[in-house]
């Protein structure tokens, strides 16, 4: 709770509109392709947060152990939280515009931020209550249904982001 104050506080801080300036909260928004992306509830991007989830919840059960391990999810929700921040900020703003099909990419709302945060922790309990086959079998469907229907999901941003090749960003913008 106290992290997502935080965010919110900073995001707001940083200019971020609250909610999508269209003036509306929707739970879903599906179209990649419009200025509406990353500004609600739930979108095509809500499945990549939720996948940090199950790798928080992975890295906890190889790393932490005893005591330490009950701050995990905590743990989550800052890094999560940080990302947001660092999602939203010019510098993460300007690279997707210049490496991804991203181009009208503006950042997004504290709204879609803060469910984003909320995502990943969804995806973090449900790591901890899944077997791992179930977990790992999930991120594979996340990734191949996105990738299929946006033609995009976590593996292409990050490769976007850190080594932009120009054959997927051509395959991307269809």
């Amino acid at each position: 709770m106290l992290v997502g104050l935080a965010v919110a506080g900073i995001l707001l801080a940083m200019d971020r509109p609250p909610i999508c300036p269209c003036g509306t909260i929707k739970l879903w928004h599906g179209n990649v392709q419009s200025s509406e992306n990353s500004q609600h509830l739930a979108d095509w991007y809500s499945f990549s947060h939720i996948i940090h989830g199950f790798l928080f919840y992975a890295a906890a059960h190889f790393l932490l152990r005893g005591e330490v391990r009950r701050w995990a999810l905590p743990m989550a929700v800052a890094i999560e939280g940080f990302w947001e921040l660092l999602e939203n900020s010019p510098i993460i703003i300007n690279r997707y515009r210049e490496t991804t099909i991203a181009l009208g990419y503006s950042g997004d709302s504290i709204v879609n931020s803060l469910a984003d945060i909320g995502w990943m922790a969804f995806g973090f309990w449900l790591a901890s209550r899944l077997p791992a086959w179930a977990t790992i079998a999930l991120a594979i469907l996340f990734e191949l249904t996105t990738l299929v229907l946006i033609r995009d999901n976590l593996t292409l941003n990050m490769l976007m982001l850190v080594w932009p090749i120009d054959a997927v960003r051509a395959w991307q913008g269809g």
